[in-house]
């Protein structure tokens, strides 16, 4: 007995599939701005700077603050916050659109049944008498299995997984939003209220200050310009007590918002916080290539290059005709006679469909080819950014940390003045303008102080959201999914075209 040829020829078929993908293989370009030297060197403004290290940057960075409060807070806020549900939501959609590519191709299969009474056409026979009316039935199975010849389901497989990946790195984007809006809302609480309190002791000091004034004039050793004076220093004192009030309470309701409770489910230890938190140790900043590795948005822009150069194959292989392999079976007759051999019906043998490439084919192609091309400068505009923000929040954080040093000592300076100044003035050695200004100096230095460390606390935070760290704490935003980060990927093709994309022929 002989094979059928459409079966032997099979093999032969499935080894074709095997070996040929159209379109172009991905690989990032040699000249990408992550592959150039100066992102993979020391970062700038890291180097002899006593407030940082070289140390890589911990996965739960703001446990540095050493603080059991914050820790909770953050906590809370990765099982409640709404942005991260939100990021699970866009997860799993990208996971069931994955599937679906994945499911596309190979076997499929279906039965159908039916039942009707009919006058049937008797010329579409080439009988020239009339048929009689009959009941009839038709029922069936079919199987086929589509081949993958040309790679056009691999590319949409490659596409929706690059894709996926890109999903996953935006949801770690938006844990280290969430956990740093956490962090930077905290600290902005306990800054706001120690400013507050170190202007509450200001203005009690100030209002002591009056009041010695005053004694004196009754006692006829001052004047009433000189208790004016005074006066008009404690209203401009008690004029900034409501901006830290304020700023305190912004801060507990957007806390409040990223733990998605009201302000009055808030922890009491956050409302009895009244000292700027601190790291007493030098930040970790690792170094350039180290940074590009981490943070998710480098890593969610080449993962959309990956996915823009798996659509180009997916363009060109709408250019090449679809093959399948199919068979059916099945029943089809009068309905009385269902069953017996002359109603049996069957076929076997492949299906091909080929639409020719019209109607913009070939430009979907170059649509494709313009999106990769596109996707490869945004990658290029993000790692430039991540280096930019990075060095900047650098920057920053070391002329603040130095301002801050400074306001120190001038505030050591300052409070002794003023003490030597008014143990004069109660002597009747200095006036009292050199005690009021003494005093005026001393409580702006305070002021300075504070908000200069207060500051200082914002810059490490903000520090940390450019590192990029935070996002490996856990798992997925999904919880009963965890995907293992994708680094970014280095070039695999020795090629010296200026371009990453090698075109295939079929365009």
């Amino acid at each position: 007995m002989k094979m059928p040829r459409a079966l032997a020829l099979t093999p032969f078929v499935l080894a074709l599939a095997a070996c040929f993908t159209v379109g172009p293989d991905y690989s990032l370009p040699k000249d990408a701005a992550v592959n150039a030297p100066y992102a993979n060197a020391p970062l700038d403004g890291a180097q002899g700077q006593s407030t940082v290290s070289a140390g890589a940057v911990p996965t739960h960075w703001w446990r540095l603050y050493d603080d059991p409060v914050l820790d909770d807070l953050v906590q809370q806020a990765m099982a409640s916050n709404t942005d991260l549900r939100v990021a699970a939501a866009n997860l799993g959609r990208s996971r069931a659109a994955l599937s679906v590519a994945q499911s596309q191709g190979g076997f499929s299969g279906g039965a159908s049944a039916a039942f009707k009474r009919a006058q049937e056409s008797a010329e579409q026979y080439l009988i020239f008498e009339k048929i009689p009316v009959a009941n009839e039935g038709d029922v069936g199975i079919n199987i086929s299995y589509e081949l993958d010849l040309f790679g056009t389901l691999r590319r949409g497989v490659e596409a929706a997984q690059a894709d996926s990946d890109a999903t996953q790195a935006a949801a770690d984007l938006a844990r280290i939003s969430v956990v740093t809006d956490v962090v930077r809302a905290y600290v902005q609480n306990c800054s706001a209220a120690e400013e507050l309190v170190i202007a509450q002791r200001s203005l009690a000091l100030q209002r002591q200050r009056v009041s010695v004034s005053r004694r004196l004039q009754q006692a006829g050793r001052g004047n009433a310009p000189d208790v004016t004076a005074g006066q008009t220093q404690v209203a401009t004192l008690s004029a900034n007590i409501p901006v830290y009030t304020a700023r305190r309470k912004i801060a507990q309701y957007q806390l409040a918002a990223l733990l998605a409770r009201s302000p009055e489910d808030l922890p009491k230890a956050v409302y009895a916080c009244n000292k700027t938190p601190t790291i007493a140790q030098p930040l970790p900043v690792g170094d350039g290539a180290a940074l590009l590795r981490r943070r998710p948005d480098v890593r969610q822009a080449e993962r959309r290059l990956a996915a823009s150069t798996a659509r180009i194959g997916v363009a060109t292989g709408a250019l090449y005709p679809t093959v399948s392999i199919g068979a059916s079976a099945g029943l089809t007759g009068v309905l009385e006679d269902l069953g017996t051999q002359p109603t049996a019906r069957w076929g076997f043998g492949p299906l091909i469909s080929w639409t020719f490439p019209v109607n913009g084919a070939r430009g979907r192609i170059h649509e494709a080819q313009y999106g990769a091309d596109a996707a490869l400068a945004q990658f290029d505009g993000v790692v430039l950014k991540a280096l930019r923000e990075t060095q900047s929040s650098l920057a920053t954080y070391s002329a603040d940390y130095t301002r801050a040093d400074a306001l120190r000592a001038a505030q050591k300076s300052a409070a002794e003045s003023a003490d030597q100044t008014h143990r004069f003035f109660l002597a009747g050695r200095e006036s009292f303008i050199a005690d009021l200004d003494a005093t005026r100096v001393l409580t702006s230095t305070n002021a300075q102080l504070s908000a200069a460390e207060g500051q200082v606390a914002i810059d490490q935070v903000n520090l940390f959201l450019a590192l990029g760290g935070g996002w490996e704490m856990g798992s997925s935003p999904d919880p009963s999914v965890a995907v293992a980060p994708r680094p970014v990927s280095a070039p695999t093709s020795g090629s010296g075209t200026p371009h990453f994309i090698k075109y295939d022929s079929a365009d």
